[in-house]
């Protein structure tokens, strides 16, 4: 039984963990955590997992004079339109594009932030395990799920500390598995399901990527 809230988003994370080291993962497997809020999730997954932790920046594609509502989503190459809510809200193709390719920058200049010169893992025959702190529509984890699948690995696993029923059952159709550890009757928003939500900065991403691969070295070192 999962109590809720969570107190942040490394608890969720150790807690995810716990019940993912309960599932036939394997060794071969890396957690690909969704910036910027999944990060410390996915962070928490991998050290107990002792796997590699990269990142997917996946990214919403926003109505112009509303951005918070979303009409899209994209990560990597992988791009989703709604395309009825489009049409119904009589955006141009140009506005589209437009947000489209400013969103695609931003996904750039984070990539090169979080990363620097390291690459991006190589995910082909490898159990891919995409986090994120929670799933609310759940079309930014659609876009990261077949951005994961277009890197060719054996498995792709959705993980998450809470989600909604909706977002769950249409990641089942995307993903292999879904791992989501309390799905609540009624759900608004993720930040409504931890005591402590604050904003994750650029800088705790790249310090949380580097202190993994840290572990992970000093973790294949003593084995």
């Amino acid at each position: 039984m999962t109590h809720l809230p969570f107190e942040d988003r490394r608890e969720a994370g150790r807690l995810l963990a716990a019940e993912l080291a309960r599932r036939e993962i394997g060794r071969n497997a890396v957690v690909l955590a969704l910036t910027r809020g999944g990060v410390p999730v996915g962070f928490a997954v991998a050290d107990r997992l002792h796997v590699p932790l990269d990142v997917i920046v996946a990214r919403k594609i926003g109505v112009p004079w509303q951005p918070e509502l979303a009409m899209g989503a994209m990560a990597g190459a992988t791009r989703i339109l709604d395309e009825n809510m489009i049409r119904e809200l009589a955006i141009s193709r140009e506005d589209v594009e437009e947000i489209v390719a400013r969103e695609q920058a931003e996904m750039q200049r984070r990539e090169q932030v979080y990363r620097g010169e390291t690459p991006a893992l190589d995910l082909a025959g490898r159990t891919a395990i995409v986090v994120d702190d929670g799933l609310a529509t759940g079309s930014t984890m659609v876009a990261a799920v077949r951005h994961a699948r277009s890197l060719q690995p054996a498995r792709v696993i959705v993980a998450a500390p809470v989600g909604s029923r909706q977002a769950c059952a249409h990641l089942r159709q995307e993903a292999d598995d879904v791992v989501c550890l309390a799905v609540p009757e009624r759900f608004y928003a993720v930040g409504e399901w931890y005591r402590d939500f604050r904003q994750v900065e650029d800088s705790e991403v790249g310090a949380l990527l580097a202190e993994s691969r840290r572990q992970l070295n000093r973790h294949a070192a003593c084995t």
